[in-house]
């Protein structure tokens, strides 16, 4: 395949109209947002801008030169007035004076909040000095791919004059801090007619006068970069040429399907990791490469890009000449042992006495070739964003092994950016996870009342959740409800029958390439029926053992098949009914189908246990509200087999409990969450009955 284009022009989107009515601090968000909104320009998270503006002293009235400037932990595409850091710029520049020099540049950062602004309690961020030192009043610092494999490349000091002369200059490598400020200061005072400057493996920072003129000097900038690689790079192959070819959309997904349970479940001994899997054209063009293994060991080179999917990925042994995936599988516990080994040698060479202890030593990015990029992180958002920026290298090795030769950051710098005290202090201050953090859960009968309301405990609780429903419309506005009040990354929906055996196995493998795998399995898909015996046909009795008997069966069996492969233990959780223990009238079908539940739960509660599966019920009674099941002809005819009007059911089954309770899907939410997490690890082959009371239903 030949080298493509690095992407087409960037598109110049300020509105002078627009911006004009803002303040300066707005005009700054404005920047802030359309630079961010092109992951050309930079990635989730990285880079930063700022703007410096007299304002009026809160104590002494006077005007003050306050500099503006992304804090600590944001994203430019996404931030808001309140994600910057305000601080006194003649307050920063007096930090210089007591700086000692780059073996304490780290103790520069606890002077930051000195210089606050209006007691702002947003954190500045370690790249404060390098926006305060520079003179202009505006300064962008971002990542673009087009300018990193410049920065990336052997030659990039030459390569940087080549393209751009005297307007850009060029700084070797720095880790971002208090000296790396003094230096931008030092070029700016030397270049006075400079308009930005290269960092070496680290990315682009302009400046200009006014907000429009920096970020057309940016986007510029950037455009010149582009246009260069397209013309350099034009007909020659990229990455050496492609090794493999590409397997079609359904066979990579099979693989998929296949190879993330079973790297999940080796990487999450200590804490359980989320997947995310690509298959873009960049990402294929990559693994199917001749370069790719070479380029690989190199490592990252821009410490964003390493701080999110560690200094280098893993390679999985697969042919997609010969796709064994079986054998795949099989190689990858021997893989992650000889990366972790690896890794744990690059902390021993590194280290410092006073280094942080060595963190997971598991790989977080997979490239296997003809199938493309599995990642595993914390959460889905972070191993979806791995991903982003683990593409965003191999734009920049593209671009830099085609003009050049691509270089990664040197192991010891990567490390000492790895292993930072500030980013140690940064992990220390995140909070405590939730209690279903990385935790995957696979909901049946998921737009049903329980379903949902199963789901937004679990989502609370930072589990990610596959919702499967046979209502495609219910399950769609279920879904896109979730998703708007928790996040898009934590919800998918799968439309699935659960008495369609390939459906449910489709529903699987549609979990495990969208998350990794799967912990907590929620059986609750559902039907009532009413009839007397002699008015029960064979059809009716079919369908009630179809759904409620062999769906859960073949949920149960999914589940199993998938939980076994990562060999982490899980969670089963039946739904049942009260009828599953106690019989009513006129409902044999229902209350025969409900008690084979109980059974099977029992029965697979024996055979999951050596394996750390727990299956456990959940028997609800008379849960009207949000139920579909209670919204059709069940609802007429439990009322009938009880001599009362529609109107008047809930209240008897409200006063014919012990507590004279009614009960709602959030009650038999909360006992199912308490199900599905370590609360209850020491539990399985248990009922719980959440029925306000039923001396009936009481397990004997």
């Amino acid at each position: 395949m030949l080298n493509k284009a690095a992407g087409t022009r960037l598109e110049n989107l300020w509105d002078k109209s627009l911006a004009q009515a803002m303040s300066e601090p707005e005009r700054l968000l404005y920047r802030s947002n359309l630079l961010g909104s092109d992951k050309r320009i930079t990635n989730y998270g990285g880079g930063n801008t700022s703007t410096k503006v007299m304002q009026e002293d809160p104590l002494s009235g006077d005007k003050v030169e306050v500099l503006w400037v992304k804090g600590s932990g944001g994203d430019v595409g996404t931030i808001r007035m309140d994600g910057f850091a305000t601080l006194y710029l003649d307050k920063l520049k007096a930090l210089k004076g007591i700086y000692r020099g780059v073996d304490f540049e780290d103790g520069m950062v606890g002077y930051l909040p000195h210089c606050t602004f209006n007691l702002n309690p947003r954190a500045a961020s370690i790249d404060t000095p390098l926006h305060a030192y520079i003179p202009e009043k505006h300064v962008d610092h971002m990542h673009p791919d087009a300018i990193i494999a410049i920065a990336a490349s052997e030659n990039s000091k030459e390569l940087t004059e080549r393209i751009f002369g005297k307007e850009i200059g060029w700084l070797p490598w720095k880790r971002p801090g208090f000296e790396l400020g003094l230096w931008l200061e030092k070029f700016c005072t030397e270049n006075p007619d400079a308009k930005g400057v290269i960092l070496e493996s680290h990315g682009l920072f302009t400046w200009a006068d006014t907000a429009e003129q920096c970020y057309e000097t940016t986007l510029d900038v950037i455009n010149r970069a582009i246009e260069w690689l397209e013309r350099e790079s034009a007909g020659k192959p990229a990455f050496g040429g492609p090794k493999h070819h590409t397997l079609d959309e359904a066979q990579r997904r099979s693989a998929a399907a296949a190879l993330m349970p079973a790297i999940r479940g080796l990487v999450s001994e200590k804490a359980h990791m989320v997947g995310h899997f690509d298959d873009s054209e960049a990402v294929l063009e990559f693994v199917c490469s001749h370069d790719m293994d070479r380029l690989a060991a190199l490592g990252t080179s821009c410490p964003d890009h390493f701080l999110r999917t560690k200094i280098r990925p893993l390679v999985v042994n697969f042919d997609p000449a010969n796709p064994d995936i079986d054998a795949a599988v099989t190689g990858l516990k021997g893989a992650l042992v000889r990366y972790r080994a690896d890794y744990a040698g690059y902390y021993e060479r590194c280290k410092h006495p006073d280094s942080p202890p060595m963190r997971n030593p598991n790989a977080v990015v997979y490239l296997v070739p003809g199938v493309g990029m599995i990642t595993f992180a914390k959460d889905k958002a972070t191993a979806r964003i791995s991903a982003e920026f683990y593409t965003n290298a191999i734009n920049v090795m593209r671009g830099a092994s085609t003009v050049s030769k691509y270089r990664g950051l040197p192991e010891k710098e990567a490390f000492d950016i790895e292993y930072w005290a500030l980013e140690e202090a940064k992990l220390q201050r995140m909070p405590k996870p939730k209690s279903l953090a990385g935790r995957i859960a696979l909901i049946t009968g998921g737009a049903g009342g329980i379903g949902s309301a199963t789901a937004e405990r679990f989502l609370a609780e930072g589990a990610c959740v596959v919702l499967t429903d046979i209502d495609a419309d219910r399950l769609e506005k279920s879904r896109d409800n979730l998703a708007d009040r928790y996040s898009q990354d934590t919800v998918r929906s799968v439309l699935m029958n659960v008495t369609d055996e390939s459906a449910v196995d489709d529903a699987y493998a549609a979990a495990a390439v969208e998350y990794g795998g799967i912990d907590i399995v929620v059986s609750n898909a559902g039907i009532a029926s009413s009839a007397s015996i002699e008015e029960t046909t064979l059809d009716l009795w079919n369908r009630n053992l179809s759904i409620l008997s062999t769906g859960y069966f073949l949920v149960s069996r999914g589940a199993f098949k998938v939980l076994t492969r990562q060999a982490i233990g899980g969670s089963i959780i039946f739904i049942g009914s009260k009828n599953g223990l106690a019989a009513s009238p006129g409902a044999a079908a229902y209350c025969t189908a409900k008690a084979s539940e109980l059974h099977l739960a029992r029965c697979l509660a024996l055979e999951g246990a050596p394996h750390g599966i727990r299956v456990n019920v959940v028997n609800p009674d008379a849960v009207l509200r949000g139920s579909k099941i209670w919204s059709g002809d069940w609802l007429k005819e439990r009322a009938d087999a009880y001599g009362k009007d529609i109107s008047e059911l809930e209240e008897h089954y409200r006063q014919r409990s012990l507590l004279k309770l009614s009960v709602l899907p959030e009650d038999i939410a909360e006992a199912t969450y308490f199900l599905a997490s370590d609360a209850s690890s020491k539990s399985t082959g248990n009922i719980i009955n959440v029925d306000a009371g039923n001396v009936q239903s009481f397990t004997r």
